[in-house]
């Protein structure tokens, strides 16, 4: 019973997610040096389509057989993937980047409220939701937000919740060859666009060398690892987890890009680690034996 209770915990799994987080940050400080050059659409473009060519030759998607159900949510998923994307960088053009973050993590919120059943999960929801309000600029000081911003920042928390849901189901039988798929679905519209926009410019040495580096950081590794975790854990758990991004993404912004933060941001910060901590404590506790 022990050794069954030790293969199934939801410890490593949850590792591998934060990983998978952590490099998704890291990788939005690299994409944002590429906006003066092809701006969102083009960058998107780049990371969807170099992705969908690291990760084909990594998975060899064309060896899957689908059923008629799980062809449905990879091509679900890889649209949700694709717009969550562009309307994420699209509106990085009007808003700060953790403000438009905390706003997409709407979506997440949603899935981890719409899976609760126990008390206790509504106490992580609630500490991380307090957490994110803290990061929003909310006081009479700060500057108004752009509604085109915040409208665009919305959508992409409707595609991440899409993302969570369809990416949990594609992944279930297949992991990382339906990541594959799910990138060569979302390249199909996402690369025309950024062509129709850029033209040229997105096959200069320069821009596709970056272009590589962002892919991998932020498509190809972070999305197979998230394939590979998310099955592995609860919904509402996996909700509250990617709360971790808007306080990863404060971290990398700190680190890399020398951005300080106030009390009260670092205060937001520690209430959604504690609520992660919390969802993934009290899984881990539900998992042991009476």
């Amino acid at each position: 019973m022990q050794t069954q209770t030790r293969a199934a915990s939801p410890i490593l799994p949850i590792a591998v997610l934060i990983l998978a987080i952590a490099c998704f940050q890291v990788g939005a400080t690299l994409a944002k040096g590429l906006f003066p050059a092809v701006g969102a659409a083009g960058t998107t473009a780049l990371r969807t389509g170099l992705a969908a060519l690291m990760l084909c030759i990594v998975w060899r998607p064309w060896r899957m057989r689908l059923t008629r159900h799980e062809a449905r949510a990879v091509v679900i998923y890889g649209i949700a993937l694709g717009c969550m994307n562009l309307s994420f960088y699209s509106a990085l053009k009007t808003i700060p980047l953790g403000l438009a973050v905390a706003i997409e993590f709407t979506g997440p919120l949603a899935v981890a409220v719409a899976a609760s059943r126990r008390s206790i999960d509504y106490l992580w929801i609630v500490l991380a939701s307090i957490g994110l309000l803290a990061l929003l600029p909310l006081s009479r000081d700060s500057r108004p937000l752009a509604p085109e911003g915040v409208g665009l920042a919305l959508l992409a928390g409707v595609c991440w919740a899409l993302y969570i849901i369809y990416g949990r189901r594609a992944g279930t039988s297949h992991g990382g060859p339906s990541t594959a798929l799910g990138m060569v679905v979302s390249s199909l519209f996402i690369v025309p666009i950024g062509f129709a926009q850029n033209g040229s410019a997105l096959l200069s040495p320069a821009i596709l060398a970056t272009g590589c580096v962002v892919a991998l950081i932020s498509s190809a590794l972070p999305y197979s690892l998230e394939m590979i975790a998310m099955p592995k854990i609860p919904t509402r758990t996996l909700g509250v987890l990617l709360s971790l991004d808007p306080a990863l993404g404060a971290l990398a912004g700190f680190v890399l890009l020398h951005e300080h933060l106030s009390w009260l941001q670092w205060t937001a910060i520690a209430c959604i680690m504690v609520a992660s901590a919390g969802s993934a404590s009290a899984d881990r506790v539900a998992a042991l034996p009476d």
